[in-house]
């Protein structure tokens, strides 16, 4: 096997607070990128995908560790990688030949010796006739096609992309990985090797020759494991699916620690290991749970995930959330790649407005720690309030500042919801709320 280009080594990425505590966002990681593969990096928002990648090509410095280039420290070397990213960042004064041109330049390559480059990588990716033609002018397939021709012109031994086909529409997107593939298959393409970070599980499965599936504060590599599936691959084969499944397992169920997929078995049964003290929120809003409950019960109960998100128009990154979250409330299960809606799944999904608000607050109050540890503190004050940071100052210990602000605003929807709690925004206060309605047991489901 060929030696690595890139190898992390304990890698780790964190932040100091000004009162000296850190908030980590990479724990210590190894991994290795060699020659002849395709890469997938795979993860919840929030997990750290953009810092790894960013501290692989050597854009931003580890807080630990080290990356090595061919053995080397990166802070040695300058390697040679480029960056396809997802915003195209092409620069609007420039015509597509001289946004191709740009890095060439950069580097002090002869003006000839630029164009003749940069116009062969053109019609390689298919742009001949272009090259005039000003970014304003392009499709966002035409832009992220400029972005590969100029990454790509300066023969990178790693091509690096972050989620590229994001922001183009399905058919676009399609057709674009399909391109990239032909590329590196044929050889047409000078990179080594390609390091792509992405939040759609089929690209990963359609392109890569090896997945990453990181878990969240802080980053980790929950999974590492290699797609031994013949080029051009069919979505619909069944160790297709499996991986895609297995896929989704990891990624939904950030609790469990999965055991390696088997080559050409079903994977193992999980392995349930302690949850953490805080659980992070997925960021759903109650009124998208009980859609998600409404549409499941409606269609018998149980559904594949991908299919799910097809009818609903929604990226299956967008819709994870809210399946995580109504699987954190007791109300969804997760089993063999499938959502199934649970006994209290369907009491919620049949219940009218106020019956929903106790369902939702005795499934709060049972789950989620914060939620519990807020509503005990209320109780106890004499005056039932406290400001709101104390819950920013709970939080602030266990994820970073910007996670904060985003589980702060999950939990105030979830407690405001289910009655836990007011809000006073004069005061900045969280107040113990009184329930309208309290239900001794669970209505009986509707006939």
């Amino acid at each position: 096997m060929a030696n690595p280009i890139i190898q992390a080594r304990a890698v780790e990425k964190f932040y100091v607070q000004p009162d000296g505590n850190r908030i980590e966002v990479i724990a210590p990681t190894d991994l290795d990128v060699s020659p002849g593969q395709i890469v997938a990096l795979l993860g919840p928002s929030g997990s750290g995908k953009s810092t790894l990648l960013r501290m692989l090509t050597g854009l931003s410095q580890p807080s630990s560790g080290d990356v090595l280039w061919h053995g080397e420290s990166i802070r040695k070397h300058a390697p040679n990688v480029a960056i396809v990213f997802q915003s195209f960042a092409l620069f609007p004064w420039l015509n597509v030949l001289e946004n191709v041109e740009a890095p060439l330049e950069a580097r002090g390559v002869s003006a000839i010796e630029r164009r003749k480059r940069a116009l062969k990588m053109l019609d390689t990716v298919g742009l001949d006739g272009f090259e005039t033609a000003y970014p304003k002018e392009l499709s966002g397939g035409m832009k992220q096609r400029v972005g590969f021709a100029r990454a790509l012109v300066v023969e990178p031994e790693v091509l690096f992309m972050d989620e590229p086909f994001s922001a183009l529409d399905v058919l676009t997107a399609e057709n674009l990985r399909g391109e990239l593939l032909e590329l590196w298959l044929s050889k047409k393409m000078p990179a080594s090797a390609i390091f792509v970070v992405t939040h759609n599980i089929e690209e990963a499965v359609l392109l890569a020759d090896r997945v990453i599936v990181l878990g969240r504060n802080p980053g980790r590599i929950r999974s590492d494991f290699k797609v031994e599936l013949p080029q051009p691959r069919d979505r619909k084969a069944a160790r297709f699916v499996e991986f895609v499944d297995y896929i989704y397992k990891i990624m939904t169920q950030p609790e469990v620690e999965h055991a390696p997929l088997p080559v050409g078995q079903a994977p193992v049964a999980p392995i349930r290991t302690p949850r953490q003290k805080y659980q992070m929120l997925p960021h759903a809003r109650p009124g998208g749970i009980a859609g998600l409950l409404e549409l499941l019960h409606d269609q018998g109960g149980r559904d594949d995930i991908y299919r799910l998100a097809e009818p609903l128009a929604m990226d299956v990154d967008d819709l994870l959330p809210i399946i995580e979250a109504a699987t954190m409330l007791g109300f969804a299960a997760l089993k063999e790649g499938d959502v199934e809606v649970t006994r209290e799944g369907a009491a919620f999904a049949e219940a009218d407005i106020l019956t929903r608000k106790v369902l939702f607050r005795e499934a709060a109050l049972k789950h989620v720690a914060i939620l519990q540890c807020i509503e005990s503190v209320l109780r106890a004050k004499s005056d039932h309030s406290i400001p709101e940071e104390f819950f920013h100052d709970i939080l602030d210990e266990h994820f970073s500042q910007d996670e904060v602000e985003r589980q702060f605003e999950t939990a105030m929807n979830w407690g405001r919801y289910a009655e836990i709690f007011d809000y006073d925004a004069e005061n900045g206060r969280l107040v113990l709320a009184e329930p309208t309605t309290e239900l001794n047991h669970h209505p009986p489901a509707k006939v």
